[in-house]
């Protein structure tokens, strides 16, 4: 019988993100698969029966395919399924470096929040194994153990990218609307055209890039790629309304498209205003993001109406 394969992480994200990130085609191309790997969802259906099937190349253009064969879905609590290597229709094939590695393995992802963060548990078992391949999958525990969490560094750096967004946007405590935008790369050149129209200044912490970020521990450092795009600008137009605006590239896990590349953004006077605001507008429309207290100090969350006119809400505690 083979040793069980348990690894237990911790995600700096509140569990239902997490759990999303592990569901959704959005979210798992962008981290999802070995480092050095651009994912490609062919298809995706999370419910018992229903089946992830993925696609992986390399920067040198090596492929590899895989599938979960979903058993269990529990959710934001657990995952059961059996994974294993595939070809390009989805088939169960063997693993392309070894033919003792098990056909199939049996995962059981848990996950458990505390101060919004999440505790991920996963277990691993071959399904269905000669004692070959249960004594191999043994032998391979440390490489597996590396690999994962290479994998979850990628996880990491994805949420640290797209909470770091939302922790800019707050700059005073005085209640105020905005209108925040979303750019795929070019917020500088949009912004100076904007200023030079309104003949106004630059406010808040001014132009602040992504390679402004200070590095952390278990965070990777902001690639080349981005480090010179905006992270957050504010530009006051008319009336002492403020445009205010981030470089969402697609590299950063981000999909723009006309109609989500522009929020509305409400920062009211009081945790229970910021509640009764947010009710009231999801009614009839869709939770994006639910109304949670974020490690970084927000009340947060987002929604799109009724309309599908798109909302975001920060109170900062």
């Amino acid at each position: 019988m083979a040793e069980e394969l348990i690894i237990v992480r911790e995600i700096n994200a509140p569990k239902a993100l997490v759990f999303d990130a592990f569901t959704q085609a959005e979210h798992l191309k962008h981290w999802w698969g070995p480092a050095g790997f651009q994912l490609e969802v062919l298809h995706l259906d999370v419910q018992v029966g229903g089946k992830f099937h993925y696609g992986m190349k390399s920067t040198e253009g090596h492929e590899m395919f895989g599938v979960f064969n979903y058993k269990e879905i529990s959710a934001p609590d657990k995952i059961v399924f059996t994974s294993g290597f595939a070809d390009k229709e989805g088939n169960l094939i063997r693993a392309p470096f070894s033919q003792d590695f098990p056909i199939e393995v049996l995962n059981i992802w848990s996950f458990d929040e505390k101060n919004g963060k999440t505790t991920l548990t996963l277990k691993g078992n071959p399904f269905n194994a000669t004692e070959n391949e249960l004594n191999f999958f043994t032998n391979m525990h440390a490489g597996m153990n590396e690999g994962f969490n290479k994998t979850f560094d990628q996880l990491d750096a994805y949420f640290a990218a797209k909470f770091q967004l939302r922790k800019e946007n707050k700059t005073a405590r005085v209640p105020r609307t905005c209108t925040y935008l979303n750019f795929p790369g070019n917020t500088e050149e949009a912004f100076n055209f904007y200023k030079s129209v309104f003949k106004t200044e630059f406010v808040g912490k001014g132009i602040q890039r992504f390679g402004d970020i200070p590095a952390e521990a278990g965070h990777p450092p902001v690639s080349d790629e981005i480090k010179n795009m905006i992270l957050h600008i504010e530009l006051p137009i008319v009336g002492g309304h403020i445009l205010m605006a981030t470089d969402a590239p697609e590299s950063m896990g981000f999909t723009l498209t006309k109609g989500n590349n522009m929020n509305i953004s409400i920062e009211p006077e009081s945790r229970e205003e910021t509640k009764r605001l947010f009710d009231a507008l999801a009614e009839g429309g869709e939770i994006t993001m639910p109304l949670e207290d974020m490690f970084f100090g927000s009340y947060f969350g987002s929604i799109t109406d009724k309309y599908n006119i798109n909302w975001m809400f920060n109170y900062q505690n």
